[in-house]
């Protein structure tokens, strides 16, 4: 505001002895020296207007409460002096007519001075008319109960407010903790707080960065519960609540970083305010947190979620990755708590997601070791986290066929066929779309899954309860019974080929798995031995329903069956 920052100011700072009432004196001063100022009349009679309502709200405050120690009170005072000393510099300034700046700049200096006496003046109003300067003056109004009715609500709301902007620490304190309480306990309280009360946004924020720790903490979590609702999450993005979370989620104690770091997961699920964060240095500071021993298990996992969900944006992603969180994320996969590692884990996979080149990284930076380990079927790991893994190879080594080589050189097959076998639905679900997605990428996979044993349980699972494991196992099939050594492999068991014939659904001639089998024993039926086995199943019938049925595939299977020398016994007549 100043045009010389250099010259002292021209009244002391503040002291405890100072009184309202040498405040007034002060005003007066400055009222009765503005009316000899000649340039920017209409200006400085606004002023002159607000010092005079300064003034007489000075008087009112001081004959109601003459102690000067209430530490609300004191905070007020010194901002208001400090703008009384910046309203006279400019006063002497416009006497002498030295506008170092130029008039321009001026005219701005006491537009602003203007803004800032009427903010006091307002300030100070609320203080004085709420009655409650001291903790001893102050009346505790019983909180509504459950079903209360609005007014109720607003009245209560408002004294609640009253107390946070003019109560002691202790008060404030309080206010904030009964605050929290009731917007968990209730919705219309948050729009209450949101949408019907004067500056409870910007008074929250203001609490995000208080001298003391207890009310940030009680601030973030107020703010945090409010986060939790679409509707509201633009209040606090435009009441600038993003910049002193990312402070307070960077200086603040345990408990304040974990509820800011709450707030900014909620407020990024919107991928619009992801740039806001990254603005503020919020990257950096929860790159930081993760990569700090120090740092608790439920922060590094807040701030992996609030992460993930930056990483939506491709550019931030980017950021991401210079800023070493490959190494950072990888690191927390040997953690001891597996919560960290499946947070690790979840956030590296959408890293991934945005990033196709991620995966050489990774596996530079040693992630093969860890998820062996959530892998193996021995190991204490919960489904969720193997599920994780899963993805995890996908994303992180389907990118090229040497990281392809480098997994399955690990024994990845193995630890696959093993969760087929013995794996909940989830669990197979996610390890057929794996294999699935692997065949579809790489030829050789094919022959060494068949080699495996992996065809033999594709069969089994095409009777499984799950319609979607169901499906997968025949999309596999499909894919594995083409390659010849396959073919060979799953005729030679009388039991797969009559399986087959056996689940084709004559009543459903559309049906999605029906033509995912006939594709199966198509390729069956391009080798004698197929074509044997086929003949020789007591479900052929199902095959040559869908024939009569018109079903295309079946009837060329079928006329493939009646070119062969050992189905004489068939009869009927197939045009194609």
């Amino acid at each position: 505001m100043r045009e010389d920052q250099g010259e002292p100011a021209l009244i002391s700072p503040l002291t405890e002895e100072i009184s309202l009432r040498r405040a007034s004196e002060l005003i007066n001063s400055l009222i009765s020296s503005s009316y000899s100022i000649l340039s920017f009349p209409t200006k400085w009679q606004l002023i002159r207007d607000k010092l005079e309502q300064l003034n007489s709200s000075l008087v009112a405050a001081a004959d109601g409460n003459s102690s000067t120690n209430n530490s609300a009170l004191a905070a007020f005072l010194k901002p208001m002096i400090t703008t009384l000393n910046d309203v006279q510099m400019l006063a002497d300034r416009c006497s002498d007519e030295a506008y170092s700046g130029g008039k321009l700049l001026m005219r701005s200096n006491l537009d602003a001075v203007s803004s800032r006496l009427e903010l006091i003046i307002k300030h100070l109003t609320q203080i004085y008319a709420s009655a409650i300067l001291s903790r001893s003056q102050a009346i505790v109004l019983t909180r509504p109960a459950v079903g209360a009715n609005r007014e109720d609500m607003r009245f209560y709301v408002k004294d609640l407010f009253s107390r946070l902007r003019i109560g002691d620490l202790d008060m404030r304190s309080q206010a904030l903790t009964i605050l929290k309480e009731i917007l968990h306990e209730d919705q219309k309280y948050v729009r209450i707080v949101v949408l019907e009360t004067t500056d409870s946004i910007g008074l929250l924020v203001n609490f995000l960065e208080f001298g003391d720790m207890g009310i940030q903490e009680k601030a973030a979590g107020a703010v945090s519960v409010i986060a939790s609702f679409d509707s509201y999450k633009g209040a606090l993005v435009t009441g600038g609540a993003i910049a002193p979370l990312v402070r307070a989620l960077e200086m603040g104690s345990e408990v304040g970083k974990e509820e800011a770091a709450q707030a900014l997961r909620k407020l990024t699920e919107n991928s619009d305010n992801a740039w806001s964060v990254a603005a503020h240095a919020g990257v950096t500071v929860l790159l930081k947190l993760c990569g700090n021993a120090d740092s608790s298990g439920e922060l590094i996992g807040l701030a992996c979620n609030i992460l993930r969900n930056l990483s939506s944006v491709e550019e931030i992603n980017k950021f991401m990755v210079e800023q070493g969180a490959v190494s950072i994320f990888t690191k927390l996969l040997k953690s001891k708590e597996e919560a960290i590692q499946i947070h690790a884990l979840e956030l590296l996979n959408a890293m991934a997601l945005e990033d196709d080149s991620l995966g050489h990284m990774v596996v530079g930076e040693g992630v093969i070791e860890p998820l062996m380990k959530l892998l193996d079927p021995k190991s204490p790991y919960s489904l969720e986290a193997k599920e994780v893994a899963l993805r995890a190879t996908e994303l992180f080594f389907f990118s090229s066929i040497d990281l392809i080589n480098v997994l399955m050189g690990c024994g990845f097959l193995d630890r696959v066929l093993f969760f087929l076998k013995n794996g909940e639905i989830s669990t197979q679900e996610s390890g057929l779309k794996i294999v699935y997605h692997l065949c579809e990428i790489y030829e050789e996979a094919k022959k060494v899954m068949g080699d495996a044993g992996f065809m033999a349980e594709l069969v089994k699972l095409l009777e499984a309860k799950s319609f979607e494991v169901r499906e997968l196992a025949a999309e596999v099939l499909c894919c594995m019974v083409p390659i010849q050594r396959n073919c060979r492999s799953f005729i030679q068991d009388d039991h797969n080929v009559n399986q087959i014939l056996r689940l084709l659904d004559p009543d459903e001639e559309k049906s999605g798995t029906n033509k995912l089998l006939l594709s199966i024993l198509m390729s069956l039926a391009n080798s004698s031995n197929g074509r044997r086995k086929i003949l020789a199943s007591g479900y052929i019938n199902h095959l040559e329903k869908l024939a009569e049925a018109d079903v295309l595939d079946a009837k060329k299977i079928i006329k493939r069956l009646s070119s062969n020398r050992f189905r004489s016994i068939l009869s009927g007549i197939w045009s194609l």
